[in-house]
């Protein structure tokens, strides 16, 4: 049995999906479902058990009915995902704590343990994107959902267990099953809507000498190769950390250019200020370094325009279809 947390979440549904598309069911979802809407991320998919977070806690830290189930790893997307959270307690509690009893549990019990981390963690990019660990000491991380990330990955790293599990270094995820993430949602989404309702996109302007409107890069990737590169991760019992991108960074406006084009709509886009609560905490660029990634995966990823065309035309169009969705 594969448990995955974070089940009902964006990347961790798209990862039941892809298990499911592979012929795995044995899988115990856990999650913390509360008042928003992404339970409707599970109703397309195959799984044996549903729990919440802290009923899986409970069993980590009480019995051995994990063990007694056979269960081989754990895939840990369970996370506050939201850059803009405050809650500085809370983001340890829930991204930091949690983290490291799972990683724990598996370590002791000689079980897989992949988990998520961030691109968030390299702040604002100075440091450079490479994901050797020798690395994690330099990076200054630019809000605290960064920094709760950055503390596993330092807490790993000083614990000697990242020859023991493994983590992936997401820079910016889009597709389908991230409906419910509301203002955390992917610029695509949002475009997406934004330009079916108005006809038109906003972007923030740039507020840095030599980088003009829309010209702030990121490395944006498909949930599909996320998901698919996890996976590999997982399978391969490969173990450290490993960014998870593209390796190219594109602009936000060849991603509107993207969009417009998969709705067969002439480019409009305005560019407007930017808040100043986040001014000072943007990143104008971020570039995964994959040669760490691409000594073991091989399979092709999806350019920006194919991911964006992928995502909009078979399931924004269709009306927000699920994956795993017939």
């Amino acid at each position: 049995m594969i448990i995955v947390t974070g089940a009902s979440g964006f990347i961790g549904s798209a990862i039941v999906s892809e298990l499911n598309r592979r012929g795995i069911t044995d899988i115990l979802c856990v999650d913390s479902l509360k008042t928003d809407e992404k339970w409707k991320n599970l109703v397309n998919l195959k799984f044996n058990d549903y729990e919440e977070k802290e009923v899986l806690l409970k069993r980590v830290f009480f019995d051995d009915v994990l063990l007694k189930n056979g269960v081989e790893g754990i895939i840990h997307m369970g996370a506050c995902s939201a850059t803009t959270e405050k809650d500085a307690s809370f983001l340890i509690d829930n991204n930091y704590k949690y983290t490291q009893l799972l990683a724990k549990w598996c370590v002791r019990n000689s079980k897989k343990f992949v988990y998520a981390s961030s691109a968030a963690t390299y702040g604002d990019g100075s440091k450079g994107f490479d994901d050797g660990h020798n690395a994690l000491e330099t990076l200054k991380p630019l809000n605290m959902y960064g920094y709760s990330k950055h503390l596993f990955d330092l807490w790993a790293f000083r614990k000697g267990m990242l020859d023991r599990i493994a983590g992936l270094k997401y820079t910016n995820v889009f597709g389908p099953n991230e409906y419910h993430k509301d203002d955390m949602r992917s610029v695509v989404h949002k475009a997406y809507d934004q330009i079916k309702e108005t006809g038109k996109l906003k972007l923030f302007k740039s507020y840095r000498d030599g980088c003009a409107d829309g010209e702030q890069k990121r490395d944006f990737v498909y949930v599909k190769d996320a998901v698919n590169m996890t996976l590999h991760i997982y399978e391969s019992g490969l173990k450290g950390i490993y960014n998870c991108g593209t390796g190219k960074a594109r602009s936000w406006n060849s991603l509107a250019a993207a969009v417009f084009k998969s709705l067969g709509t002439k480019p409009a886009i305005e560019y407007i200020d930017m808040p100043e609560a986040i001014r000072d905490k943007y990143q104008y660029f971020t570039e995964a370094k994959m040669d760490k990634m691409y000594e073991s995966y091989r399979d092709k990823l999806f350019t920006l325009e194919e991911g964006v065309d992928d995502y909009v035309k078979n399931y924004l169009l269709p009306g927000q279809k699920y994956l795993g969705e017939v």
